[in-house]
């Protein structure tokens, strides 16, 4: 399944994009603000977490797509949905290469993640997480609709440091603000 927007084009990563998503998202500034993105990242876990999204999306939990400009040659980034099928929910996650920040494409790219999570995937609920540490992210999600829930103080580690993991949700009858 790919996805479209004006601007950008969201398809499946295949196995081949490993080396790409090595290079991209083991930046140590990507790599910073994720919990489960190691820096380094050597190319064999590319290759063994694409192999989990190939094998989640064949269960029906996990849908995850290349962020990739219509401009641009490869892909710039990545969002998903880890999905709960016993909870009609899931988990949504991105990251972006930073000399594309600010670009507005995570932003494009959750909106129609969350259209697509609402309507053909039929999920009544979809949740997010970030670190205290990155705000930007915070502000993605309250622009495509999502209510601030709380944060989870010291929840998780990263690099060995405590991080607090602010928490927001959407229902689908929840009303979400227009893209322009």
């Amino acid at each position: 399944m790919t996805l479209e927007t004006p601007r950008l084009l969201l398809r499946p990563p295949t196995l081949d994009d490993a080396p790409h998503v090595a290079l991209l998202a083991g930046a140590k500034d990507v790599a910073a603000t994720t919990l489960l993105i190691p820096h380094p990242y050597p190319p064999e876990a590319a290759v063994e977490w694409l192999t989990r999204v190939e094998r989640q999306l064949a269960a029906g939990e996990g849908h995850v797509f290349c962020i990739t400009p219509r401009d641009e040659a490869n892909f710039v980034g990545m969002i998903g949905l880890h999905v709960q099928p016993q909870h009609a929910a899931a988990e949504m996650g991105y990251w972006l290469a930073s000399p594309y920040w600010n670009r507005g494409y995570v932003t494009e790219s959750a909106r129609t993640v969350l259209q697509y999570a609402f309507g053909p995937l039929g999920l009544r609920r979809v949740y997010a997480h970030h670190f205290h540490t990155n705000p930007a992210s915070g502000r993605v999600l309250q622009k495509i609709g999502m209510l601030y829930e709380g944060c989870l103080r010291a929840h998780v580690l990263k690099w060995g440091e405590p991080m607090d993991l602010h928490s927001y949700g959407i229902l689908a009858g929840d009303p979400r603000p227009s893209s322009s």
